[in-house]
């Protein structure tokens, strides 16, 4: 049976878009979402790596050496290391510059052959990372892979969101962070073998099997339709995305949601500049959410446990295996939120999540904070093994409130909000900000640990509590509403509403 998809017109007057979430669709989103997998496989690994000691040794000496020998330096700042963080944040840079390239080849070419590049790059930085000798090539390894996750992230979630149904975009986009959080857990849980190979060459096995995860992107993107969005944007001729349109919703009757694209396109292709009509007036909501939304979910904190999850619980005094361990634990429990919010996401909608998932990170990260501040000494020993073990509840406790709201949501929410004539540049600001964040809380983080020690976790709290009222204010609700369709929550929005309306010309007319 059917599922009727239903948009809401700019008059007020409902459409209902026929459809169903067909076997086709399901499979071509799987695939794609394995950029995920990339993306969480890096993230996950070069935590784990900074904390095995052979690693260290070979390529960071002088942290080594602090690791192991120096008693009277604080417990918060031995690994603080600018080449240190440059081995996890070079990636960020990369991504950030490669993202701009890819805004023009996803626009002009279409997705599919985004996707492709980013598998490709990021299976070539693995094997030189795997193969390097010396930091140099560690570094450009890292260059390469930057730019195989800024060519994935750009393109990914808004060829999930333009193949999914309006009543399952959530489910389908947050797919993306799923695989995210598998990633990571597959790099940590490989990460805890490989630190137990004696002849301590473990690393290079956890840097090399990055090729797994591309691979299956490299080579799973060569399957990949591309989106009837993108056929029409690009092709005089509207039959093949007709075809592909009748595909994915599994029924020939298409003709209002494919009228709709056919006119999002028309605005699209009368546009040369897409970054520079950003600017003006009518675009202002989906700019300043291009910017607000990646940079609040990095200074969520996000990356105090994503990059250096083992190095943070070696601080607080565990082993070396111990710490690799709590990281697949912390990695288990994002994993199962994100899959929560899969499931929740289109029921309960996006504010809803981020609020209740704002509202449980600031809670947790006041907690961290004030028992570190108050049990770990700044030299000798870490904490205690009872508080240890509480701390790992509350880091678990606060990673699940960010992999079922600013996770997920982050990547969603900018994906399925921006018009199609600036759909692709705005997905660039998206990317870049993130990325630009990330190398600057990935550069900064082990610095202002040594500097703020357990008042990092209250840096970063005040910033939770900052985006959770941000969310409340500004972002209007998008559940269900049909990607082409909507500019309507922007104009019925408190604040935006009037700014949108003001400025009319050019804008899709949805009636």
């Amino acid at each position: 049976m059917e599922r009727m998809v239903v948009g809401v017109g700019s008059s007020g007057s409902s459409k209902e878009y026929s459809g169903k979430m067909t076997p086709f669709v399901l499979f071509a989103c799987m695939v794609a979402a394995t950029g995920g997998l990339i993306f969480g496989y890096d993230i996950g690994i070069s935590g784990g790596v900074t904390s095995m000691g052979p690693f260290l040794e070979k390529f960071f000496p002088e942290v080594y050496r602090r690791m192991q020998e120096d008693s009277t330096r604080s417990n918060y700042c031995k690994f603080d290391s600018e080449l240190l963080t440059s081995f996890t944040s070079s990636l960020y840079i990369a991504g950030l510059v490669s993202s701009f390239f890819a805004s023009s080849v996803t626009r002009v070419c279409g997705r599919k052959p985004s996707i492709l590049i980013g598998g490709a790059a990021f299976l070539a930085g693995s094997a030189l990372g795997g193969a390097a000798m010396n930091i140099y090539m560690l570094i450009f390894g890292r260059v390469l892979l930057g730019i195989g996750v800024g060519f994935a992230n750009q393109a990914v979630p808004l060829y999930l969101s333009e193949m999914a149904p309006a009543p399952y975009r959530g489910a389908i986009n947050n797919g993306f962070q799923f695989c995210v959080g598998v990633g990571v857990l597959a790099a940590n849980l490989i990460n805890y073998g490989t630190e137990k190979i004696s002849g301590g060459w473990g690393w290079r096995v956890s840097l090399a099997l990055a090729a797994v995860p591309a691979s299956i992107l490299t080579l799973g993107s060569l399957l990949l339709p591309d989106t009837p969005n993108s056929l029409i944007e690009r092709e005089a001729s509207h039959n093949k995305a007709k075809m592909m349109l009748q595909r994915i919703r599994g029924t020939t009757n298409i003709h209002d949601e494919f009228e709709d694209l056919i006119q999002a396109s028309k605005i699209s292709k009368s546009i040369s500049h897409p970054f520079k009509d950003l600017l003006k007036k009518r675009y202002r909501p989906q700019l300043v959410m291009s910017i607000a939304i990646p940079f609040f979910q990095q200074v969520t904190g996000i990356n105090v446990i994503s990059f250096y999850a083992p190095l943070l619980f070696r601080t607080i005094g565990f082993g070396e295996s111990a710490s690799l361990m709590s990281a697949v634990v912390t990695g288990l429990v994002g994993t199962i939120s994100t899959f929560i919010s899969m499931l929740t996401v289109d029921r309960f909608g996006r504010r809803t999540l981020f609020l209740v998932g704002g509202a449980q990170m600031f809670v947790a990260q006041m907690i961290v904070g004030g028992v570190i501040g108050a049990k770990l000494g700044d030299h000798g020993e870490g904490l205690s093994t009872d508080w240890s073990y509480f701390v790992l509840v509350m880091i678990g406790f606060y990673v699940a409130g960010f992999a079922w709201s600013w996770g997920p949501l982050g990547w969603l929410v900018p994906s399925e909000i921006f018009p199609l004539e600036i759909r692709s540049a705005c997905q660039s600001i998206n990317v870049a900000v993130n990325f630009l964040f990330t190398f600057i809380v990935a550069q900064t983080f082990l610095a202002m640990l040594c500097s703020f020690k357990f008042g990092i976790f209250f840096f970063f709290g005040g910033w939770v509590m900052v985006m959770t009222l941000f969310v409340y204010l500004f972002l209007p609700e998008t559940k269900n509403v049909p990607i082409e369709l909507m500019d309507r929550v922007w104009r019925e929005h408190w604040f935006w509403g009037d700014m949108v309306k003001e400025s009319k010309a050019g804008a899709v007319d949805l009636e």
